[in-house]
């Protein structure tokens, strides 16, 4: 479950589905006088319905020319001795364009491990994912194209934070959905106040879309960024048939 809601919810993938990548368009650049931060640790409360589900760690920090951001997401509690998760991700993008440049994954969910690595070749205009199911074993190669400039699954989270926010309109993010690149539009909903365990923050709220992949097939996604220039997402929540995933913001670090 915290697999399917890692930042965005939208972080299990879609192996073996392929679409081209013509038409796509690239990533926009950030906005005007954006920078992303040199530091920055969010630590969020994760319920299931009603239920205290997993606690999850996402930290931001520079890296020279890149972004380099790290999630971790443990499931505690009851819901931890029904179905253990503990996932990893790593990823790291060009602070300039925002360009993804590679995303390394380890699950651990139920009995199920694997890792697995998607690296983008934009000089070749290709993804390319190396994966290896530490249970069985087995080990697969996939490659796919890609436009000029892509996010990710988890880091487009983010690096939404680097476009304009405006309520009644919308803007679109090329994200490897591995192995497929599919454009997500983000929409800007509306303003609400949120009481969080972090405190009390004005925000926008965001629902993003696609015609496929994960962000299609995994109901409904919202992400509730503030309502300043830093735009930092401090609630997610996805719907579904299996029930409600919402992430709230515990704790903000610059650290």
């Amino acid at each position: 479950m915290v697999a399917l809601l890692v930042a965005t919810g939208i972080c299990v993938p879609l192996w073996g589905q392929q679409s081209s990548s013509q038409q796509i368009l690239s990533l926009p650049a950030p906005r005007a006088g954006y920078v992303f931060p040199v530091r920055q640790t969010f630590t969020y409360a994760v319920d299931w319905r009603v239920f205290p589900a997993a606690t999850a760690v996402l930290h931001l920090e520079q890296d020279g020319p890149r972004e380099r951001l790290t999630a971790n997401a443990d499931t505690i509690g009851g819901i931890n001795l029904l179905f253990h998760v503990s996932d990893r991700f790593q990823s790291s993008f060009d602070r300039d364009k925002g360009c993804t440049t590679e995303l390394d994954k380890q699950t651990v969910e139920g009995r199920r491990q694997i890792t697995s690595t998607l690296k983008m070749d934009y000089t070749e205009g290709k993804s390319i994912l190396d994966e290896k199911n530490l249970t069985t074993g087995q080990t697969k190669r996939l490659e796919s194209g890609i436009p000029p400039c892509v996010t990710d699954l988890l880091t487009g989270v983010f690096y939404a934070s680097s476009q304009a926010m405006t309520v009644g309109k919308s803007f679109d993010m090329p994200v490897s959905d591995p192995l497929r690149t599919v454009t997500v539009t983000m929409k800007v909903e509306g303003h609400e106040e949120l009481k969080l365990p972090a405190g009390t923050f004005k925000t926008v709220r965001v629902e993003p879309t696609a015609d496929g992949g994960v962000v299609k097939n995994r109901g409904q996604i919202w992400i509730w960024y503030t309502d300043d220039d830093r735009h930092l997402p401090v609630q997610m929540r996805a719907r579904s048939f299996w029930g409600t995933i919402t992430f709230r913001l515990a704790s903000l670090e610059n650290k």
